[in-house]
């Protein structure tokens, strides 16, 4: 049971090294091994996400401040760096870690699509060129009905809220296509969608080809509509995609960039989206009763 912030450090970094000793042959590098090792600063990172420390000078001032925990905490730009390093080592441990949680075995899912915009428009024209180079693009966000600049995060999550899988793309790409990507990779589930997923080639080539089957609600104009029990049964099983992008909107901060650099972005969400899962599965493995509530493991009592 975790009962203090010293606790939960403690099983997130079990959790992360235990994962790392099997994977770290993959990410060898040169040099003599780091004073603060890697699995204490993949730590530091993700119970920073945990925390709501999105500014690294807040992370690398909160970490110093529990020497006790890290004894070693790097300054501000080589922690960047070394985050950036190891931010696939990061994604591989979230993946890892979903194979051991039974919850990301729920067959049945939902999907939706979440701003991430990196600068605010009256800074676009003095904005870096990566970027651009990076296919970072004007889109409109329709249930807020606003105009970003950058990306919308693509999430498959499972009704128990575990991401089960994400794709970043440019803010101008429709929920339709980025979701027929993401899901080709995707077999055996059944995926809750909403409007923007309406799409009779795309719901008949996925159950072909994926043995995936795609509802969605109708929209009031066409023809063939739903029973209003059904309808409304889609819609309360959709609310968790919401409860989840509250979560990494309020908690993580995933719709505030800080990030200079998309790979620097690129970083900060795998973090996030880290973060969010062994959250889940450390809430799981100790038996908490309400495994959606990441604060109760960010803030213990």
């Amino acid at each position: 049971m975790i009962t203090s912030f010293d606790d939960f450090c403690l099983w997130m970094y079990v959790v992360i090294d235990e994962v790392w000793q099997q994977i770290a042959p993959m990410f060898r590098r040169p040099g003599p091994a780091p004073e603060c090792s890697d699995s204490e600063l993949m730590t530091m990172a993700i119970v920073g996400q945990c925390q709501g420390w999105d500014l690294e000078t807040d992370l690398i001032s909160q970490w110093r401040e529990h020497h006790d925990l890290f004894p070693t905490v790097p300054e501000r730009s080589r922690f960047n760096r070394r985050r950036r390093h190891l931010m696939q080592a990061i994604n591989c441990i979230r993946q890892f870690v979903l194979r051991m949680l039974d919850l990301a075995q729920d067959r049945y899912c939902t999907i939706d699509s979440l701003p991430v915009p990196v600068v605010q428009f009256h800074l676009v024209p003095s904005a870096s060129r990566e970027w651009a180079a990076h296919d970072a693009a004007f889109g409109k966000v329709v249930s807020k009905k606003q105009t970003i600049f950058g990306y919308k995060l693509h999430l498959l999550v499972t009704l128990n809220g575990v991401i089960l899988d994400s794709v970043l793309a440019p803010a101008h790409a429709t929920d339709l296509e980025v979701g027929e990507e993401l899901l080709s990779e995707h077999t055996d589930l059944v995926v809750i969608g909403d409007k923007g997923y309406i799409s009779g080639r795309l719901a008949a080539m996925l159950a072909e080809h994926n043995r995936l089957h795609l509802l969605t609600i109708p929209r009031r104009n066409q023809k063939r509509q739903l029973p209003t029990d059904v309808a409304q049964f889609l819609n309360a099983r959709r609310q968790i995609i919401e409860t989840v992008h509250g979560q990494l909107t309020e908690q993580m901060g995933i719709e505030t960039n800080h990030a200079h650099s998309f790979w620097g972005l690129c970083a900060r969400l795998y973090t996030k989206l880290t973060a969010h899962t062994l959250a889940l599965y450390l809430n799981r493995l100790l038996g908490n009763a309400e495994c959606l509530q990441i604060k109760q493991l960010a803030f213990p009592i």
